[in-house]
């Protein structure tokens, strides 16, 4: 096939650490592994926000979420800001989904000439009640965010992305078939390793409980949380919800498994490529909404601002593309203009206000490490907006209304030692908050998050009403993976 192709896979809440590629002391990825080994894989790579539906939009939009102002779960991206999708439309690429969008609506002018097996917010509402903000007010009797089962077998999850990750083998082979001399690009959106943590027996088994590491920077060995965490640790509650340390243990076995199930299927898709020709003229992209904290101080989920909550893993491999590893700090941002180019558009007429920059370039380049790369958060648990900026050495975490945070990920990767109130950094942390501020003001832009959420709440019948609408946890599926899902 003559045309530039662009295939886009997108996982959910895939820490990128936990890869073979990146080093990981067990996991099993190898087929995520073998597409880093012939492509670029960026280190840096990080989420511009730490929950699904803001870092989605912003990924449809190539904008900043305080640019489109769709804060939390409640506020999907409807089509109503430019994206990706609409130009490549424009330009009479076909452009198709399959899989999870976390968008409003399937009628809605999204980008896309069709969405196959399409994912979208409940009720094109979303999660209203974790909007409620300032108080926030936890769901106490919902039910349990990691699922209510945990440990092998089978979920609606994965029944799910075994249905999605079919039908791009199968829509791969149709589009070798057709021959087109035109582009194509395809989304494909996977839902492993995001919670319920139920992981098929084959992958849930490649991870004895017996030997499993602990956690770092457990509560219940003296560690402090920062008040802001706290905060969103009190309205989660995730930890005190295991029915025993067994369970506890089977979670960490389940998402590594979910891993490993993400990575078979990543792998399928890959091989589909090859199986019908399509290798030599397409670009794969695999990615991810953002991480997940899995257990590290005491927190599970996203929503944060640690390495392992907002960084993302981004693996880019096809023609042209010669094997690498860059450290220079990218974004889900950079996606616009690398799948436009990808596509063969030149994506400098999009790019206005829009802070990407093509993977390929950032790749190509000299190495650019004070890069700034900024990520922000205003939803569930939070009653203040959180920002983080990365900027070389450097990750500054600023809270509204609390103290920061300040760590060194060259000589801390971790995140072990919050160097904020050490004198000796005073300078550093002075000269982080003046790059913070000169990309956005967080008083001003916490301020307006809540008054847009305040809006909202009143639009669907105020608090009480407000607080009944949306799930407690993740996404239901239809009992039918085949069918049109919402």
């Amino acid at each position: 096939m003559p045309g530039k192709n662009v295939v886009v896979i997108m996982s959910d809440e895939h820490d990128p650490r936990i890869m073979g590629c990146s080093g990981h002391p067990f996991v099993k990825t190898p087929h995520l592994d073998a597409l880093a080994r012939r492509g670029i894989r960026f280190t840096n790579a990080y989420t511009p926000s730490p929950i699904c539906v803001p870092a989605r939009a912003a990924f449809a939009t190539g904008l900043r979420v305080h640019q489109i102002r769709l804060w939390d779960n409640a506020m999907p991206y409807t089509g109503e800001q430019r994206g990706w999708g609409h130009v490549l439309q424009e330009h009479h690429v076909r452009v198709e989904s399959i899989g999870k969008l976390h968008y409003r609506s399937v009628e809605d002018p999204a980008g896309f000439d069709e969405e196959h097996l399409p994912m979208h917010v409940v009720g094109g509402h979303g999660m209203v009640w974790a909007s409620i903000r300032d108080p926030f007010r936890p769901r106490v009797d919902g039910p349990r965010m990691l699922g209510e089962r945990i440990g092998a077998g089978e979920s609606s999850y994965t029944q799910y992305d075994r249905a999605v990750t079919q039908r791009a083998v199968q829509w791969l082979k149709e589009a070798a078939a057709r021959n087109e001399e035109h582009s194509f690009v395809l989304y494909v959106g996977l839902v492993a390793p995001h919670f319920p943590f139920v992981v098929p027996d084959e992958y849930f088994n490649l991870y004895p409980l017996d030997s499993l590491p602990e956690p770092k920077l457990h509560p219940s060995n003296g560690y402090q949380r920062h008040p802001w965490v706290q905060e969103y640790a009190d309205f989660m509650g995730s930890e005190d919800r295991f029915a025993d340390a067994q369970e506890r243990l089977r979670a960490f076995a389940a998402y590594y498994g979910l891993c490993s199930w993400l990575d078979h299927n990543v792998g399928q898709i890959v091989r589909a490529l090859d199986d019908s020709g399509l290798a030599d003229s397409t670009q794969v992209i695999y990615t991810s909404d953002h991480g997940d904290n899995l257990g590290a101080r005491g927190v599970w989920g996203k929503s944060t601002l640690y390495e392992e909550s907002v960084k993302v893993p981004m693996l880019m491999a096809g023609p042209g593309i010669t094997a690498s590893v860059c450290e220079t700090p990218v974004d889900l941002l950079d996606l616009f203009p690398t799948i436009l180019e990808g596509a063969g558009i030149d994506p400098a007429p999009e790019m206005q206000d829009r802070p990407g920059r093509s993977l390929l370039e950032v790749a190509m380049s000299e190495p650019e490490p004070d890069r700034p790369i900024l990520s922000e958060y205003h939803a569930a648990g939070s009653n203040s907006a959180g920002f983080m900026l990365r900027k070389g050495r450097w990750k500054y975490h600023h809270y509204v209304g609390f103290r920061p945070e300040l760590f060194d990920l060259q000589e801390d990767p971790e995140e072990l030692r919050d160097l904020a109130e050490d004198p000796t950094y005073a300078g550093v942390l002075e000269n982080m908050r003046l790059a913070l501020y000169a990309i956005c003001d967080p008083q001003l832009v916490d301020r307006q998050a809540k008054a847009d959420q305040a809006e909202l709440i009143e639009r669907h019948g105020g608090i009480d009403a407000a607080h009944k609408l949306g799930s407690s946890t993740s996404t239901p599926v239809s009992a039918k993976p085949e069918e049109s899902l919402s």
